[in-house]
């Protein structure tokens, strides 16, 4: 293999089936001490990624993102759950079954400094992933791919970069060498664990814009994890909203981000820098902090923080109702049996 792969420009204009899919992934960590005690970090997450399609994962800090990203790469171990790739279940954390996993899905990382060995050049953390996933590539094969690997990730012309060492190179520029390193497998799927959070505000819209053109060049499934909620309608095809290990809201980026239908959502717009562009303040104010992921609360996790906490949300765990058009939430709020003066309150339409 000499060249990237291109897009399909008939198969990208139709809904293909997801290439990634999770069902019920659902990850404990045990806790040192006494007793039988987990951190339950996730819990019955579901997710589907398509190829030529953004998914933003969005949530708080400790809300589960990451390690949603860490189960989709087979880095950790489910506790529960099942993982496909084109409809075939996937447990592979180690040898050639790994490698080859790995050759489908790649993982970009949040500190593009602490992902690159600061000792190696950037041809040695291009070469590497070469010939790692491209076993027996001819050498001026590899040359030849090492400079459409920069050429791709816009650090032209290559020569200019090869010999560099990762101090060398701007934060913007660290993170596109990551985001070549995971190109050389060829992959179609990449999983983005908060790509921009560390990098200046200036050079961040750069960086998405490149990997929107990488979904649309080389039709990529991308899994786009942060904390703003505004990039997200930026950048992704559609949302899913973490809070506590657990989805509450998913849907087209436009609805969710424009008409919320979950509390927590509302906060997460009402908290951004610019919430006004997204849409109306919650009408209540949240309360108190994340809760403990050891003993989370029962029913709704969001409950202890609800303006809008009714009694069954305090001893039963909401399922998910269809609010819209491709949209649905978590919430008790939606139930066919919810008081209009619930409706009311929240702006729920009867």
């Amino acid at each position: 293999m000499s060249t990237l792969h291109e897009a399909d420009d008939v198969s990208r204009g139709t809904t293909s089936p997801a290439v990634l899919k999770a069902v019920g992934l659902t990850k404990h960590f045990p806790v040192r001490g006494p007793g039988n005690r987990v951190v339950h970090a996730v819990e019955g997450v579901d997710l589907e990624l398509q190829q030529g399609r953004v998914v933003a994962l969005v949530g708080e800090s400790g809300s589960g993102k990451s390690t949603v990203a860490r189960l989709l790469a087979q880095l950790l171990t489910l506790t529960k759950g099942e993982i496909t790739l084109d409809g075939t279940r996937v447990d592979a954390h180690f040898g050639r079954k790994f490698r080859r996993y790995c050759r489908n899905v790649q993982m970009i990382l949040q500190d593009p400094f602490a992902s690159l060995n600061p000792i190696h050049r950037v041809r040695y953390v291009l070469t590497r992933s070469i010939k790692i996933h491209h076993p027996g590539i001819r050498r001026d094969e590899r040359e030849q791919l090492l400079g459409e690997l920069l050429t791709r990730v816009d650090l032209t012309p290559p020569e200019r970069y090869l010999e560099k060492f990762p101090h060398e190179l701007s934060g913007g520029q660290r993170q596109r060498v990551a985001i070549a390193r995971a190109l050389g497998a060829n992959p179609r799927v990449l999983l983005a664990d908060e790509p921009v959070s560390m990098l200046d505000v200036s050079i961040r819209i750069g960086v998405l814009n490149l990997l929107r053109d990488l979904k649309d060049r080389l039709n990529l499934a991308i899994l786009y994890i942060t904390h703003d909620i505004a990039s997200a309608r930026y950048f992704a095809d559609r949302t899913v909203v973490m809070y506590a290990g657990q989805v509450v809201e998913r849907g087209p980026s436009e609805d969710v981000t424009q008409r919320p239908a979950h509390p927590y959502t509302q906060l997460l717009i009402a908290s951004a820098p610019d919430a006004d562009l997204l849409g109306e303040r919650a009408e209540g104010e949240a309360r108190g902090e994340p809760p403990s992921l050891i003993s989370p609360p029962s029913g709704c996790r969001f409950h202890p923080r609800c303006p809008f906490a009714m009694e069954r949300c305090v001893t039963t765990a909401p399922p998910i109702f269809q609010v819209g058009e491709g949209q649905e939430a978590a919430c008790w709020l939606y139930a066919e049996d919810a008081t209009e003066e619930r409706r009311a309150a929240f702006g729920v339409s009867a």
